[in-house]
């Protein structure tokens, strides 16, 4: 006798759903059995931050971010710092921080200003001879709130697990998803959805912070108080050096300013000018009559070649016959080698004040970033595997990736063949919270992400009266990392009491 249909198609149903609860049970269980979550390093301290005694804890390891059947994806290396004696951590704020790069652990931040230790410089920003050292950050922002540091997969120890490829967590939209899930998953566990939030990141840091600002909301309606973007690109067309870009050339020329005054390249004249006149002064050449001056291309007749060319010799140091041949253009690389050429010297790109020598003087650029290579990286790389391990007890294994180029290719999938522009995400996230607070800070010797780029793309966010009201910009007279200048770090240290406010 048949079966009837409608019973083959039950017994199907059946047998279909228990293959596939069997499926995702053995997938839960194969994934807990291969990478189990690594454990976490818990250790008490104190500081001293403007007098004020602050007892905290230190919680050091991995996050483990997994898919929604349990499968392990990747290990999420991270150090948080809370304040003990908190009843209500809802009242207490809660500050997500990291760098950028792309490729960049959190170290700067966290040992630069933001956390309870910081590396000792000189007042200039310059490293001490080595064995380099760190001491108690009077000035940490741990009194005001407590904090995280992120390392994204392939930076710090952060690795996809065993059978995971590394590349699905690189790129803009991949690393926002990624981080995005890390942040989620640590307001779960520690009870912090109704803490006040804030993400702090610098350079392509902020970059990362805008995105997940507008992406968190979206995904999980998670909304945070406020941004802290620390030597900000959110317009990427602003920094690239490409043929028929003209837009580089206007913003970066206040910055070849910058550092031709402080290294005393200028004519007496605009020497004796305090900094800030004189940038206002090369910022509305710039918009104005330089700026349309590019966009006239061959255009442009020998009258006013003359007399931007004059210009040009004046605002940045740089010979006639130089900026003649580069079409009175000048891209950053050969800025950074000119300007002290005939000294044999070059300045830095991350901070312009720093000085390098190269192997002659001939070059077009320099061998290496004097601001990168001879000033923070051993310093800080020191200081992080040191700390690490000495004070907050945490071993392994794995090489602490500073600043690495393991995250390459990043995927711009997103922004096939135009720039990535995430201002937009910033206005959108914006509009749909009203409350978002934004503090940029900005250095005037920097040459990564330099001020007048900032500046350009928020007054083409086109944002409303009543969101401007929310953002405030900070100046320095330091670089990229404006902390490592002590005077730079104390002002920043001020300006935070009034973003917390």
């Amino acid at each position: 006798m048949q079966m009837p249909k409608v019973t083959i198609l039950v017994l199907l149903w059946i047998f279909t759903t228990y293959a596939f609860a069997q499926q995702t049970e053995n997938k839960e269980k194969e994934g807990k059995r291969e990478n189990p979550p690594p454990k976490i390093v818990e250790t008490n301290h104190q500081i001293t931050i403007q007098g004020k005694i602050i007892k905290y804890k230190a919680q050091t390891g991995f996050l483990q971010l997994q898919d929604e059947y349990g499968k392990p994806k990747a290990n999420i290396f991270f150090i948080a710092y809370t304040q003990e004696g908190i009843s209500d951590v809802t009242k207490r704020p809660i500050t997500f921080c990291f760098n950028g790069g792309p490729g960049s652990a959190s170290l700067w931040l966290h040992l630069g200003v933001i956390g309870p230790k910081r590396v000792l410089m000189t007042d200039k920003g310059e490293p001490l001879p080595p064995p380099y050292k760190y001491i108690d950050n009077e000035f940490s922002w741990l009194d005001k709130t407590d904090l995280v540091f992120i390392d994204p997969v392939n930076t710090g120890y952060s690795r996809a697990v065993e059978g995971e490829k590394p590349a699905q967590f690189l790129g803009y939209v991949e690393d926002i998803e990624s981080v995005g899930e890390f942040i989620r998953l640590y307001c779960s566990k520690n009870a912090r959805w109704a803490s006040p939030k804030y993400l702090a990141g610098e350079s392509y840091g902020t970059t990362r912070a805008v995105g997940l600002a507008n992406y968190l909301q979206d995904r999980y309606n998670m909304y945070f108080n406020g941004l802290c973007l620390i030597s900000a690109v959110l317009q990427f067309q602003t920094v690239r050096f490409d043929k028929g870009n003209d837009l580089p050339y206007i913003l970066f020329l206040p910055t070849y300013t910058a550092t031709a005054w402080y290294h005393k390249k200028l004519p007496t004249d605009l020497q004796q000018k305090d900094l800030k006149s004189l940038l206002k002064e090369v910022e509305n050449f710039a918009l104005n009559e330089y700026a349309t001056f590019l966009v006239k291309g061959d255009w442009a007749t020998e009258t006013e070649k003359k007399s931007v060319a004059e210009k040009l010799q004046r605002y940045t140091g740089l010979s006639a016959e130089f900026l003649a041949n580069c079409f009175y253009r000048i891209e950053i690389g050969r800025f950074c080698k000119e300007l002290l050429r005939k000294e044999g010297k070059t300045v830095g790109r991350l901070d312009s004040r720093m000085i390098g020598v190269d192997y002659d003087n001939a070059g077009e650029r320099f061998e290496f970033d004097p601001s990168l290579n001879a000033t923070i990286s051993g310093p800080y790389a020191t200081a992080i595997n040191q700390y690490i391990r000495q004070e907050l007890k945490f071993e392994t294994h794995l090489a602490y990736e500073v600043l690495t180029s393991r995250v390459q290719p990043w995927n711009y999938n997103n922004v096939q063949n135009r720039y990535l522009n995430v201002a937009e995400e910033l206005r959108s996230a914006m509009a749909k919270n009203p409350a978002l607070k934004v503090w940029v800070c900005s250095g005037y010797y920097d040459f990564a992400t330099p001020y007048f780029a900032t500046d350009y793309t928020f007054n083409h966010a086109f944002l409303r009266p009543e969101q401007k009201k929310n953002i405030r910009t900070t100046y320095y007279e330091a670089g990229h990392m404006m902390y490592i200048h002590k005077e730079s770090f104390l002002q920043m240290r001020k300006d935070l009491e009034k973003f917390f406010e």
